[in-house]
């Protein structure tokens, strides 16, 4: 399945299937809140909630993806990524684009 930011895709032909979206809540165990905690006195990256964060792009990617197959979608044009914060280290990550069928199938 191909992903991309771009509305459309070089040489494809595309009908539109609708929008699809994926997203999950995630948060770091105490032990590596408490580590973050300490780093920001001393400043730095946080890889613990780097990697926390890249976690959940891939979750959220895996379950759009999902519910363009559903659909028999060929791909999935218009991707966005949108983070909120729920709770003090809690972090939403949702993905969203429009599936779509090519027509050429070339």
């Amino acid at each position: 399945m191909i992903i991309t930011t771009t509305d459309f895709i070089t040489g494809k032909e595309i009908e539109t299937l609708g929008i699809v979206k994926g997203s999950t809540v995630q948060t770091k165990n105490i032990g590596r809140d408490i580590a973050a905690g300490l780093k920001n006195l001393v400043g730095g990256e946080l890889t613990g909630y780097t990697e926390m964060m890249n976690e959940a792009r891939a979750i959220a990617t895996d379950r759009m993806i999902l519910e363009a197959q559903v659909l028999e979608a060929d791909a999935v044009v218009g991707v966005r990524y949108a983070t909120s914060s729920i709770t003090q280290g809690a972090a939403e990550v949702i993905v969203y684009g429009t599936a779509v069928k090519f027509l050429n199938k070339e």
